[in-house]
């Protein structure tokens, strides 16, 4: 089945631009946006609107296969590519990437991708990993609708998995609102909650991390005051944004004495800290996470540490795995430019015993979310994003409906 044309149209995202940078320097909350000017290039604003590019792939009968570009809500910070401007990048798909999938015949998803994924501009860097991320999304579709199979079994035929016959636990996350919507996570029962949103020390952390501490110790007792079900364990999942470190000067004694108390806190929940610390490059964030993480094992203390920043690439995650840099790795979906690195990495981790969390961001689209179930879906990471958004419900849903309807299909 031959790829007869390729359409752009530009979108929005579930969620904003956020300039981290900025935000970690104290950029003051005004209503939902920010003062202050923006720090990181590419930035009008500390927020600014998310935007996407939907690629559109219409096959020779006439079915139409798509997927999203889209890039994180911290473009430009922890070593990722710039800030993603749909109307930077429409040309760059119709002039560089439309002439090479043109006539091509939608039979093999991975060396299409694969293709797609290493094309590089006129300085010879690759291309945007937003797009790279979108146009593999919609060949994956393509290659998928060419043949009457589902994008699972696509994934699950080419790299020599197993499509899961069980859920894959769902990671909900809250944004700033980590009271009310911790609620709407444990009514719902999702897995994993509740993110957290740690991103500054003064108003969420706090100086000596009195704050998290507080915010964990409630987070135990609502979701045992709520659950209806007894056997509702959920697992507490907090991202931190480096504050810890920031907070202790990342000085792992006293870190490691911080995660005790947090892990007493948590009990009988299992917690999992992402992002304790940042120290702004890749070999530094290695050796640091690598040994706050040896400690936390040899004082025997069970917070599991997941990696974020600097863990971007499928390179990066390669490293991170062989160093032990934390317990578990998030795959930040559209930093790993094409979908093909995101199976890689899901499966890389498998193989070195190390958790697998395959995440991304607020500020993807509805598209991104569904294709990425399937890649979960097809290479059983231990944890997958409620995604885009962060009012918990559309995210949710839409993560846990597409697994339904593969689980249903399959069955």
């Amino acid at each position: 089945m031959k790829i007869v044309d390729v359409k752009c149209a530009k979108a929005l995202t579930g969620f904003y631009f956020d300039d981290q940078r900025a935000i970690k320097q104290n950029a003051a909350h005004d209503g939902f946006t920010y003062i202050g000017n923006p720090v990181t290039a590419g930035f009008s604003a500390v927020r600014q609107a998310g935007e996407a590019v939907s690629v559109l792939i219409i096959l020779a009968d006439g079915q139409i296969a798509h997927g999203d570009c889209a890039a994180v809500q911290y473009s430009g910070a922890g070593g990722r590519d710039p800030l993603f401007l749909a109307n930077d990048f429409i040309p760059i798909i119709e002039q560089d990437i439309k002439p090479l999938l043109l006539g091509q015949e939608a039979t093999c998803f991975r060396r299409l991708a694969e293709q797609v994924d290493q094309l590089t501009d006129g300085n010879g860097k690759k291309i945007h990993t937003a797009l790279r991320y979108g146009v593999t999304q919609a060949i994956l579709d393509a290659v998928a609708k060419a043949n009457k199979k589902l994008m699972c079994e696509i994934v699950a035929e080419e790299y020599h998995t197993s499509v899961s016959k069980q859920e894959i636990p769902i990671f909900a996350q809250s944004g700033d609102d980590r009271y009310d919507n911790v609620d709407k996570m444990i009514i719902k029962q999702a897995k994993v909650l509740p993110h957290g949103l740690i991103n500054n020390v003064q108003e969420k952390l706090g100086r000596h991390g009195e704050l998290l501490l507080d915010y964990v110790k409630w987070l135990r007792s609502r979701i045992m005051q709520l659950r209806v079900n007894p056997d509702y364990i959920p697992t507490l999942h907090i991202d931190c944004y480096g504050t810890i470190g920031i907070a202790f000067q990342n000085d792992t004694a006293k870190m490691v004495e911080y995660f005790q108390q947090l892990e007493q806190a948590a009990a009988p929940l299992a917690l999992r800290i992402e992002g304790p610390l940042d120290v702004e490059e890749r070999e530094g964030q290695i050796r640091a996470l690598a040994e706050l993480t040896r400690h936390l094992h040899q004082e025997n203390i069970m917070v599991q540490i997941v990696a974020d920043e600097w863990c971007n690439t499928l390179e990066d995650i390669k490293l991170f795995a062989d160093s032990r840099a934390g317990d578990m790795l998030q795959i930040k979906a559209p930093d790993l430019g094409g979908i093909n690195n995101i199976i890689d990495a899901v499966l890389y981790c498998k193989t070195k015993g190390i958790g697998a969390y395959l995440g991304g961001t607020c500020n993807e689209t509805d598209r991104s979310a569904q294709v990425c179930v399937h890649l979960a879906m097809a290479t059983q990471p231990d944890q997958v994003l409620a995604k885009p958004g962060m009012g918990v419900d559309e995210g949710y849903m839409i993560v846990f409906n597409e697994m339904q309807r593969i689980l249903a299909l399959r069955k």
